[in-house]
């Protein structure tokens, strides 16, 4: 795949960012893409490695190694090198319905599986994705093919995140008529609200919903099920329902003085954030200009909040992470093809360095407490140090709190990015199915079928937080299966 000599021959060479102090003054998407000839020779250094964990998706050291969509990235990396564009192109969406996204937002789970990682750089299998469906839409290969025969039956899709979209894509190309049915004002879900947009523009959304329109896909927004719109309806009108509506359920903060004004869920500051910069909407707006912002949570939203509020303009961004900072190479006992626990400098990160001179992540500290003026409103947060000890009854490591250690930091607004609990239990309970433990809709082993008839379930709302990529899976799974109800077979992959 891609030329025998062709990982010896080239550098690995990343699409050009703009420097952080320019990005940082809009929210635009910052990175350059290469010319034709230099992506070619990206795509040369995919070697014919035997054994492409790339596309393996497969749980090695308790982690995901390899992408979970399987897409056959060698195969699209050689026709690239080719200059086989349109096969390429074939190749691409031959397991991944929305490539347009996944090269812009995914952490390449296939990058950090590539063998040519393991004694040199990995291939950009992320940018060389991005370019062959970016060119697909410039050349007339991404339009409308709606399908030329219809099989009469109906499928409501509540949610239309990455797994809603999968699976109403799948469905609707199979001939089933396919509503999709989303609470906000535009689609996405967190594609939408909680990606922000110099990491997802929001025109390369409505581009795919345009087409999707156009096969035949029908979109229903501002319909909030379980609310302003009955449940017992889309059971009596739809031969199936599809409940794609995340993990919506953010984790919370249980430290004293929670109630003071000026602490928010990261998902609300970023949808509130995307808004403004849609629409220049300010009624919610959570404005940090001039303001001293601490996040809390280490992960990707975390990051995103802090890149948000370094363009807002802040006057100090400080990012609280609970556990201790990861080496900066693979320990020993973290070989490749496993997920490498490396730290990692992210952009947001990188904004803040330019911006403040220094690195804005605290680790192995937690908030004790959130301290708030005779108003009501923050001021600041009083955070305690953390040290690993191992619990002698389980043997396990958790993080335990340094006695006197405490210590104060300016706070005018907190930003909670700690992850997500599971499924709002208000859209579980207008349609009766059951929950497991972590609060995920409860299906049986290898299904995605609930416990109501003719209910299903996909994405984050059933396996948990997780990323795109998983949710395109999960939704060309749960299409597989509905189909197979409906039709008695199925011929989707």
């Amino acid at each position: 795949m891609g030329k025998s000599t062709g990982f010896l021959e080239y550098e690995r060479q990343d699409n050009v960012a703009i420097e952080p102090l320019k990005r940082i003054k809009n929210f635009d998407e910052f990175h350059e893409p290469m010319r034709e000839r230099d992506r070619k020779e990206q795509a040369a250094r995919c070697m014919n490695c035997g054994v492409p964990f790339c596309q393996s998706g497969m749980m090695i050291g308790g982690m995901v190694s390899g992408c979970p969509l399987n897409n056959l990235v060698p195969e699209w990396n050689d026709l690239l090198y080719m200059g086989n564009m349109e096969k390429a192109l074939q190749m691409l969406r031959q397991t991944n319905n929305f490539p347009e996204f996944t090269s812009r937002v995914c952490p390449a789970l296939c990058e950090a599986a590539c063998t040519c990682g393991l004694n040199d750089t990995p291939v950009t299998c992320k940018a060389n994705e991005n370019y062959i469906v970016e060119y697909g839409y410039e050349n007339g290969l991404m339009d409308a093919d709606p399908p030329e025969v219809r099989t009469g039956k109906k499928v409501a899709i509540v949610g239309s995140g990455p797994s809603g979209l999968a699976a109403a894509d799948q469905l609707n190309k199979r001939g089933h008529s396919v509503t999709v049915y989303e609470r906000n004002d535009h689609i996405g879900g967190l594609l939408m609200y909680g990606i922000p947009n110099m990491k997802l523009e929001k025109w390369v959304i409505e581009r795919k919903q345009k087409v999707m329109e156009e096969e035949g896909v029908k979109f229903v927004v501002n319909a909030d099920v379980g609310n302003n719109v009955k449940a017992e309806d889309l059971l009596k009108e739809y031969d199936s329902v599809i409940l794609c509506c995340g993990a919506s359920n953010p984790r919370d903060i249980k430290a004293t003085g929670r109630e003071a004004e000026g602490i928010y869920f990261a998902v609300d500051f970023l949808t509130r954030s995307t808004k403004h910069v849609l629409t220049g909407e300010k009624k919610e707006w959570i404005d940090t200009k001039g303001k001293n912002v601490v996040v809390i949570g280490g992960g990707d939203t975390g990051n995103d909040c802090v890149g948000t509020a370094v363009r807002q303009g802040a006057k100090s961004v400080v990012q609280v992470e609970m556990m201790p900072k990861l080496p900066d190479e693979r320990a020993d006992n973290n070989p490749w093809p496993e997920w490498p626990r490396v730290c990692k400098t992210d952009y947001g990160q990188e904004e803040a360095i330019a911006v403040f001179g220094q690195d804005p992540r605290i680790y192995q500290a937690t908030v004790k407490e959130f301290v708030a003026d005779k108003k009501g409103k923050l001021k600041k947060v009083k955070l305690v140090k953390l040290e690993p000890k191992k619990d002698a009854k389980t043997g396990r490591m958790n993080m335990v709190e340094v006695p006197g250690s405490e210590f104060e930091i300016p706070a005018d607004y907190v930003l909670i990015a700690a992850g997500f609990l599971g499924t709002q239990d208000y859209i579980a309970k207008a349609f009766g199915v059951k929950l497991n433990e972590r609060t995920n809709v409860d299906t049986p082993a290898g299904s995605y079928r609930t416990n109501v008839d003719k209910v299903f379930t996909a994405g984050d709302m059933h396996r948990g937080q997780s990323l795109v990529v998983w949710g395109i899976r999960e939704g060309r799974q749960v299409a597989k299966e509905v189909d197979r109800m409906l039709m008695g077979y199925t011929n989707l992959e």
